[in-house]
């Protein structure tokens, strides 16, 4: 199976997909990691993925669809956590695979807010978290349509404990 994970910065996109690649054995992908990795190590591209991040912005889709690309070709199933990010990602991720199901956790802003500034990671400030909300509601919104139109959208309500959104996704990826 192949799914992608949606939702807003801090909807708990992460914990969800490690959660559910452990119940159903897939590779969870998730950008965020694989960009943290490379900054960690001083990389060309973690270098370049450093200055775009430190602003709260975007890291260019060329860049992300190589990397996607390099860690889903040989894979039957997968998660993706933080990709695509834009129509064009999701556009260019179409030519590369054929995705099963999408599933968006739907989460307020005020939610998000409160989660990011508890998370206490270097890059959420608040200056930086109001950022990171207006770009995902510019560029990651439409991707809702344009899965929406594929049939392959599921819509969670991403308020509640862990295990309740857990569940929530399970009853899902177990329709057919």
């Amino acid at each position: 199976m192949k799914l992608i994970f949606l939702g807003p910065p801090g909807a708990g996109k992460g914990t969800q997909a490690e959660i559910i690649s452990k119940k159903l054995n897939l590779k969870k992908i998730s950008t965020g990691d694989i960009l943290r990795e490379e900054m960690e190590r001083g990389t060309e591209l973690g270098k370049i993925a450093k200055s775009y991040m430190e602003k709260g912005e975007l890291v260019p889709d060329e860049i992300m669809i190589k990397i996607i690309e390099n860690n889903i070709k040989n894979l039957d199933g997968f998660i993706l956590d933080g990709f695509p990010r834009t129509l064009n990602q999701a556009i260019e991720l179409e030519k590369i695979t054929k995705i099963d199901k999408v599933i968006y956790l739907n989460v307020s802003d005020d939610e998000i807010k409160k989660r990011l500034l508890n998370r206490g990671r270097l890059d959420d400030k608040p200056e930086v978290i109001e950022n990171r909300i207006k770009i995902y509601r510019e560029q990651t919104q439409p991707l809702i349509e344009f899965y929406k139109g594929k049939g392959v959208l599921y819509e969670i309500n991403g308020i509640g404990t862990i295990e309740e959104i857990t569940k929530r996704i399970e009853e899902i990826l177990h329709e057919r």
